[in-house]
Order: C-alpha cells, then structure tokens, then sequence
C-alpha cells in the first residue's frame, strides 16, 4: 500500500502561454533540474461555494486538491489543502454524488523540480501548450517573499513576458465562453 499525504501548502505560482516547450526545456537543463517523469492527468473540477476542488487522476500523481487563488496576471498565490491517496474509484464515485462535475481537463505534463519549485511543462487538450512553475511551502519555513523571489527568477530565467501570463486556471479557460482563439496564439 501506497503512502497516503495530507498536508497544507502555500504557494506562489504562475501560468505563461508558451509556443516553444522544447526550447524552454532545454535552457531549464542548465541548472540540473529533478525530472520527475511525464505525467498524463485527467482533472476533474467540481462546483463548490468557495475555491475549486478537483480530482487529479494520473501515472505519478494522484490528489484530491482544494484551492484557492485570484485570478490574477502574473505571479499569484495559492492556498492549497492536498490529499495525496493511491488511485481510486471509490473516491471518484463519493465527489460525483457530492458535487455536480464542472469540467474535466486532460493534459500531458513534463514535471521538474529545482529545489522547492516545482515546473510543469504543459499540453492542455483543447488550450495549447503552457508552462506552469509553483514556488512550494509545504513545511512553514519558507517566507512568502523567498517564494515570491523563486517564482520572479524563474519567470526572467524562461523569459516570460506580461502577455505571456494566464490569469485563469484551466478550468475556467475551457469553461469561459468569451475564451477564443486569440488568446492561444
């Protein structure tokens, strides 16, 4: 049997648009990064009155993520509570009777980490191609500006620009219907 994690974690995190995964890849090898492995999840958002809540059903990681963030341009924060369990119907089955399905999101993600920050490297079905990097305090110690420091180097290092920035999850991209194509390109 697997080992099953709760915990609280705070974060500072940012979504970019990106068109060239590869590259931005490659230049993240210079600083001899952790490689995690490729991860194929399926995300499944339910309504809730307050933050999102979904389900994350993957080949490495599995969770039941309650969060909440602004949505806002840029590097932003997360309070997250994170229940990390082994695959199971059972638990699919009990959200689905609690709470109605908002969207599901499907995505192949290349998982790094530096330290304490943890970069994705996204394909989004139906969104395109995204990088994701979360400055992560799960013990208490790190201060919320050392985390705010992490996820601005990382942003400089990969060249993110202001246009680059997502303020919404992807969730909320598949679901807003005035989401087109334009903000993909």
């Amino acid at each position: 049997m697997g080992k099953i994690i709760n915990m609280a974690i705070l974060n500072i995190e940012f979504k970019a648009k990106i068109n060239d995964l590869v590259a931005l890849e490659q230049k993240l090898q210079s600083l001899n990064p952790i490689f995690i492995g490729e991860d194929n999840q399926i995300d499944t958002y339910y309504t809730v009155q307050l933050g999102r809540l979904k389900l994350r059903e993957g080949n490495i990681e599995n969770a039941l993520i309650w969060y909440n963030r602004q949505n806002i341009v840029g590097p932003k924060q997360s309070d997250i509570l994170l229940y990390k369990h082994l695959p199971d119907k059972t638990l699919k089955d009990i959200l689905g009777k609690l709470h109605s399905i908002k969207i599901i999101v499907e995505k192949k993600r290349r998982i790094y980490f530096v330290e304490n920050v943890k970069i994705h490297f996204d394909i989004v079905e139906n969104l395109g191609t995204f990088l994701e990097v979360e400055a992560i305090d799960n013990t208490g110690d790190v201060e919320i500006e050392k985390l705010q420091e992490q996820c601005n180097y990382f942003a400089h290092f990969f060249g993110i620009e202001q246009s680059n920035y997502m303020k919404n999850s992807y969730s909320d991209m598949l679901v807003d219907s005035n989401f087109t194509n334009k903000h993909l390109q």
